[in-house]
Formats: structure tokens, C-alpha cells, sequence
């Protein structure tokens, strides 16, 4: 593939926000609800973008190692991508559930490339949103059990309108749609960073799937009936967190010992981001139901589930509706990204500069001792920033701050975890070597600006 991205880049002609930007930006607020959380993380007004780089009004040229949080796999404007759109936009850009020959093609790729025992032997059932395939899939398991509590677990994000929010960690967000919490009970993530046993790190998966099977044999646990378990194979709002590697095929052990459909939320690990299409194939396991969503679409809103054969035979018609569900747009688009990561070879890239881009910020810690923590697959990785490295108190203060400086030096870098102290790297797919080495280059100068080594 011949360069996507703009050259040069970054490129800081106006320390943003310039005046143009600001100009858009204040119309913004007089119209659009002030609860938007990314114009007060990236303050610019975007003219265009190309491949892994966006340029605002002000002419201001930014690496992007944000991606729409992960939306945009194969970058923005990819030829790909647009030429499969317009190419049906020419026949038709909107139906319901009628089959046309996109949706038909999107379906035959994707069951190709579904994980395990799922690769054309599932059935697909469209929704709209991220939250909305974790909602249907949810409501799956438990039309299939007829069993309601649904096991997540700590620093999940699954969605947050609707009654996903409870399986969705952070309880703010049930405060806001006034839910109760009783059908969802998370257990803690193994995360071996911050485990909040104290145990040795190879008995953390363990101690986990012991909590699990005790709730799943015990009718005195107090739990009830379990219906479900939900999981992102990597986390990606509680901080890109990368599990033991004998965690998800114990997962997936014990969930088939007690029947238990096994639910993996891949909407953002999905799509190519962490080296392979489905970050599940990391761990050779097969969930009965996956999510997919974000990248899937190339840009356009698209979200499914992918379940077992055999659950379809239960469902009711109009089990799951919704009008925008499979946009004909968006499935030329996702057939023709499934197609590409397939066909050529940028998940052997991805991996192996996942590893380099890992290396790199590892050997960050040397002039910064706020780097507590790296880890993470593909171009899925999180570097963890803490004040002290022995007592692990989080840099959330600094995590805003390095935030705020790399986009004032043109790149593109968003947070996440447990006390928003995880800065992130989910560039495209497709950026060029040269703008991940002046990414992490701007990245280092700018934690050494900071200081704390």
C-alpha cells in the first residue's frame, strides 16, 4: 500500500487552538451540549485527515495515535475503505434486513474469519451500537439459560445507555441512567499490575476461576443463578490490560463445565488491533457469543453479534430490532477491511511493531521514573504512569498534563484505566514507520519536559 498520511507530520504552524479552530469551536458550545468530554481534550477544529494523520483549520498537522478510539483501523480515508463505500453508495445506502449483495458478502467474510469453532459455523445477528451488540448478547445468554445474573468483571467497559451500563464498571454511569445493579456482578480482572489479592502472579488467573466455579456450584453464595459471562479478552477503558495467558482458557474451561455461555466483548480489541483479527485467537479459545463493533465499519456506525449455531434455533422473530442495523455502507466497508487484514500481511507488521513500539516505551522508564507499567498486544498497548513505582500511586494529574503537551506538539495520544493514568497507543494499522518513530519521539521528549526521573 502506497502512503496514506501526510508527509511531514507533525507539523505545528499555530499553537492550537488557533484562531480558526477557536472560532468553530465556540459555535460548537453555543449549539452542542457542553457534556462532550473530546473537544476538551483535543481543543482544534478538523479540516481533513489522511491515513494516520489529521490536519485542523489552522493547518496544524497531528500524528494520530487516537484513531477514534479505535474506529479507524486501516486510518482515515483508507482507498479501501472509501472506494467499497462509494461503490454502493451508487446502489443503495439504506434497506432493512433484505439482503443485498453486500450484506451477503460481508456475512460469508466475516464467518470466515471468526475465531475457534465459530469460523463458518455461527450465526450473526446485526445491532447498532458497541453498547448495543453487548446489550443483545447479554440478553442472548440469558434467553438461552433462562438465568438473569450475568458475571462481568472489575474495569469493564461494555457500554453505558440501557441496561449494559450495569455490567459496565465504573458505577457513575448506572447513576445516570438510574439502573439498579442486581442482575450484574464483576468479579476482579486479572489485572497483575494492580491484583487486588495479594497472591503470587502465577496463581492470579487461579484465584479468579476459583471465584467463579465457588459462585457457579454454591447456591449460598449469594449470587443466584448465573446467566452469562462477559469479558474483553484485552481490557480496553480499564486501562489496556492484558491477561495472564492462562486466564482465558480457564475461562473458558469452567464456562463450559457448568454450560455457561462465554460472552467476548471484542468491539474494541477486534478488527486487527492486537495482531490477529480477533484478539480471542491470542488464547485458541471459542466464546459462544462475540461482540464486534468500532473498526468494523471503517468509519460507519456497524455493530453484530456472532453466537452459536444451535442458539438460533430458540430465538423469536424480532428477538433484537433496530433500524440502522446492518447499513449496507458499512458492510461493503467491513467486508472489504476483513478482507485486507485476510489478504495481506499487516497483522504480521502489527505484531511485530507492537513489540518494537513496546521495547521503546519500556526503555522510557530509564529517564522517567512515572512509567510504572507497559504492556499490551499489537497496537494495543497502555503505559500505566504512577507518581512512586513502589507504592504505585497513580499519575492521573500527569496523565492530563503529558495528554495536553503531546497535542501541543502534534500528537494525537488519549487515556484510560482505572484513575484515567493510562496513556494509550492505538494508532491505525496502517501508519508508516516513520510517524511511530517521531510519535515516540515526541512522546519521550515530552515525559522527560515533565520530569520526575
Amino acid at each position: 500500500m502506497n502512503r496514506l498520511s501526510y508527509e511531514n507530520a507533525p507539523r505545528i504552524l499555530v499553537k492550537p487552538p488557533g484562531p480558526k479552530s477557536l472560532e468553530l469551536l465556540d459555535i460548537q458550545d453555543k449549539y452542542e451540549t457542553k457534556s462532550r468530554i473530546y473537544t476538551q481534550i483535543f481543543r482544534m477544529a478538523v479540516d481533513d485527515a489522511k491515513g494516520s494523520t489529521v490536519k485542523d483549520v489552522d493547518g496544524n498537522i497531528y500524528i494520530d495515535w487516537f484513531s477514534g478510539i479505535s474506529v479507524l483501523n486501516l486510518g482515515h480515508s483508507n482507498p479501501i475503505v472509501i472506494d467499497a463505500i462509494q461503490n454502493q453508495l451508487n446502489k443503495i445506502d439504506h434497506i432493512n434486513e433484505v439482503p443485498t449483495e453486500a450484506r451477503v458478502q460481508f456475512l460469508k467474510t466475516l464467518e470466515s474469519t471468526l475465531p475457534g469453532k465459530l469460523r463458518n459455523n455461527a450465526k450473526i445477528m446485526f445491532t447498532v451500537t458497541g453498547g448495543d451488540a453487548c446489550e443483545a448478547a447479554v440478553s442472548l445468554a440469558r434467553y438461552i439459560t433462562k438465568k438473569k445474573i450475568i458475571i462481568a468483571f472489575s474495569g469493564s467497559y461494555h457500554g453505558i445507555a440501557g441496561e449494559i451500563a450495569s455490567a459496565t464498571a465504573n458505577y457513575h454511569y448506572r447513576e445516570y441512567e438510574n439502573l439498579d445493579y442486581h442482575n450484574f456482578y464483576h468479579l476482579p480482572y486479572p489485572y497483575k499490575y494492580r491484583f487486588p489479592i495479594k497472591v503470587n502472579d502465577e496463581d492470579i488467573s487461579k484465584v479468579v476461576i476459583d471465584m467463579l466455579e465457588n459462585i457457579l456450584k454454591d447456591n449460598y453464595s449469594g449470587i443466584g443463578p448465573v446467566g452469562g459471562v462477559l469479558v474483553e479478552p484485552i481490557q480496553g477503558e480499564g486501562g489496556y490490560i492484558v491477561p495472564p495467558d492462562d486466564f482465558l482458557p480457564m475461562l473458558r474451561e469452567v464456562t463450559e463445565k457448568y454450560s455457561i455461555p462465554l460472552i467476548a466483548d471484542e468491539v474494541q480489541s477486534g478488527v486487527g488491533r492486537t495482531g490477529k483479527i480477533w484478539a480471542s485467537e491470542h488464547w485458541s479459545i471459542t466464546p459462544d457469543i462475540m461482540c464486534i463493533s468500532k473498526s468494523i465499519g471503517g468509519g460507519i456506525p456497524a455493530s453484530m453479534i456472532a453466537y452459536k449455531k444451535e442458539y438460533d434455533e430458540f430465538l423469536p422473530q424480532g428477538f433484537h430490532l433496530g433500524t440502522y442495523r446492518g447499513n449496507p455502507l458499512a458492510l461493503a466497508a467491513g467486508n472489504a477491511i476483513l478482507n485486507y487484514l485476510q489478504n495481506s500481511e499487516i497483522l504480521n507488521r502489527v505484531q511485530e511493531k507492537g513489540k518494537y513500539i513496546v521495547e521503546r516505551f519500556n526503555e522510557m522508564s530509564y529517564i522517567s521514573n512515572y512509567i510504572g507499567d507497559v504492556r499490551g498486544k499489537g497496537f494495543m498497548i497502555g503505559v500505566e504512569l504512577v507518581k512512586d513505582r513502589k507504592s504505585k500511586e497513580p499519575a492521573t494529574d500527569v496523565a492530563i498534563q503529558l495528554k495536553k503537551k503531546l497535542f501541543e506538539k502534534g500528537l494525537l495520544m488519549h487515556t484510560c484505566g482505572h484513575y484515567g493514568n493510562v496513556m494509550r497507543f492505538m494508532a491505525p494499522l496502517t501508519i508508516e514507520d516513520d510517524l511511530i518513530d517521531k510519535g515516540l519521539e515526541v512522546f519521550e521528549n515530552s515525559i522527560k519536559e515533565i520530569g520526575n526521573t
